[in-house]
């Protein structure tokens, strides 16, 4: 029996479901993405919000995104696809790769906190417009500091790679790639100069994204509706104020 895959995350947004999305849709898996589905099918954000207060559920996600594969539901994206690399094909060879892997997808979730942090620096809570002046700050920082710390870091990884630089891990596509992909295009949206000077001095970033880019069901996936655009919803947000 072909295993369908539960998603549920929020339906007008990339944010860290995103991540969970490209390992499905570049492995070619069976899933449902729950909340975008129509209300009379169980869908909607009023349908994710009653899964998470679901009392029935004993394991209960903090919030989205959390999977959901027979009688198992895990949150948290890194622990998602820690789960799905194996079962997926996308956490390498053996349980050192797999290690590997999830260190990896640790460290780019530490990147898109940050990234978030830019735009609410103060608090969640509030609205963007209420702390700009803070927000600024930590953007340049950001900028200058941790885009180019963290891209040389992945640099460093490629080039080292025993296996070839065409992959973080070994010679075969993981979930660390396509995650990596994502981040390289959240910080191309968000600050396109800042990402644009860093990426110039980290080509096998570049173009690991580029081919990754190129993969077909990644290409098909990108193209079509059920790829949701970056908007100033998301962990990704442009406002032309924090880059330079």
């Amino acid at each position: 029996m072909t295993t369908t895959y539960q998603l549920h995350y929020w339906p007008t947004i990339q944010g860290r479901g995103e991540f969970v999305r490209l390992a499905l849709e570049a492995a070619g898996a069976n899933y449902v993405d729950v909340a975008r589905l129509p209300e009379s099918k169980g869908g909607g954000e009023s349908a994710l919000g009653d899964r998470l207060d679901d009392p029935e559920i004993v394991r209960p996600s903090f919030a989205p995104p959390f999977l959901i594969d027979g009688d198992i539901v895990v949150g948290q994206t890194a622990a998602i696809l820690l789960y799905l690399g194996p079962r997926l094909g996308l956490a390498g060879v053996g349980e050192s790769d797999g290690l590997w892997t999830h260190q990896l997808q640790l460290t780019i979730a530490d990147v898109v906190a940050e990234a978030h942090d830019t735009h609410h620096p103060i608090s969640t809570g509030a609205y963007y417009e209420d702390q700009r002046d803070a927000a600024v700050q930590r953007a340049r920082a950001f900028r200058e500091e941790r885009i180019p710390k963290f891209l040389n870091w992945f640099e460093r990884v490629l080039q080292r790679n025993p296996a070839g630089s065409s992959h973080l891990v070994g010679d075969v596509l993981t979930y660390a790639d396509l995650s990596l992909f994502q981040l390289v295009e959240g910080l191309r949206y968000a600050f396109p100069k800042a990402a644009g000077r860093a990426l110039a001095d980290t080509p096998l970033v570049e173009k690991l994204h580029d081919n990754v880019r190129r993969r077909e069901r990644v290409h098909d996936y990108l193209q079509s509706p059920r790829r949701i655009a970056f908007n100033e919803d998301g962990i990704f947000r442009r406002y032309a104020e924090l880059d330079a």
